[in-house]
């Protein structure tokens, strides 16, 4: 479903701009649909009153929770039933964050990632994305959203530009606290700026070398890592978010002091936070994940060097953290 059929039903049954903006921060904010400003006799057209239960229960079918996997570190995957039955993965990350799928599957085909191993099966609707977030908050607080699941926003850039305008202003979350994860995508720097709830960035890097950043993330656009960096700071400058730079570590590929010098090259003096994140291992791939010393070495490293870097916790590593992983483990069963 689209945010934008929604809308329009909304509207056949009645609704003034008042009651769609009331039933939809209802939805989104994971509280009762009749819940408005007056009693629901009141203040909703009788028409959308009669309505409301089948409503209801069909919001409540774009996202179903299949199973909940929860995490030591206070993080939880979920597994999530969309109403045709494929299904997609979202997590509830320590300190009310939550990372949401865009797309059934993923067409970058990075190699160190799971989701993409079965290439793209379907785009989700704008509502599906939104649905997401509204069972997440069934469940827990959640007052950050990060769409870095399943999926490569810039390929769903319309559907998931519709969900960020709905949570950036129904759904209460706040400008910079919607987070936009993508491989780099000019559309992304062309677009994102004029929206109105114009969202934080995560340019997913991996490398400062175009050759093997093209080896890691073999369908991204390609674009040099100079380049995107250059984009990613016109970005930062014009919506005065810091852009964050995601890094995943993988032992011996790109932890070396190849890769530190190029980071220092790219990023010192930017407005840029450096995300490194050591590689959550997947069954039946060869990476690894470097050893803790090496890490908080070139942790150490940057920071020392005028890169603001973080190390960022590999969420879930007890609960098959890593994209698609719960997914495919549950494939099987499901169809």
């Amino acid at each position: 479903m689209l945010l934008e059929t929604l809308r329009c039903r909304l509207r056949a049954l009645g609704c003034k701009p008042c009651h769609e903006r009331a039933l939809l921060r209802a939805w989104t904010q994971s509280l009762p649909l009749e819940r408005g400003t007056r009693p629901a006799e009141d203040f909703l057209p009788r028409a959308l009153r009669a309505a409301l239960p089948a409503l209801a229960a069909e919001l409540g079918g774009l996202a179903r929770l299949r199973s909940l996997h929860q995490g030591g570190d206070g993080s939880a995957r979920l597994l999530v039933d969309l109403a045709d039955g494929e299904t997609v993965e979202s997590v509830l990350l320590p300190r009310d964050g939550l990372c949401v799928s865009t797309q059934v599957g993923c067409a970058v085909g990075c190699v160190f990632c799971m989701t993409g191993r079965d290439g793209l099966i379907r785009q989700l609707g704008s509502a599906e994305i939104v649905a997401q977030v509204a069972l997440a908050r069934s469940l827990r607080v959640v007052g950050k959203v990060v769409f870095m699941g399943m999926g490569e926003p810039a390929h769903n850039l319309d559907n998931v530009v519709d969900a960020i305008d709905l949570l950036g202003s129904e759904g209460a979350i706040g400008y910079k606290n919607l987070v936009f994860s993508t491989v780099g995508d000019r559309r992304v720097f062309e677009r994102l700026p004029r929206q109105r709830v114009a969202p934080a960035l995560a340019l997913s890097l991996h490398s400062t070398f175009a050759a093997r950043r093209a080896a890691l993330l073999p369908r991204a656009p390609r674009i040099d890592p100079a380049e995107l960096v250059e984009l990613g700071e016109r970005y930062a400058r014009a919506t005065h978010y810091p852009i964050q730079y995601q890094w995943t570590l993988l032992d011996g590929v790109n932890d070396g002091d190849d890769e530190a010098d190029g980071i220092v090259r790219l990023l010192a003096g930017k407005y840029a936070v450096m995300n490194l994140i050591a590689y959550n291992p997947v069954a039946g791939l060869a990476f690894r994940r470097p050893p803790p010393e090496r890490v908080l070495a070139m942790a150490r490293e940057l920071n020392g060097r005028g890169v603001l870097t973080k190390l960022r916790d590999s969420a879930g590593q007890d609960i098959d953290g890593a994209c698609g992983q719960l997914r495919a483990r549950r494939r099987p069963a499901a169809e």
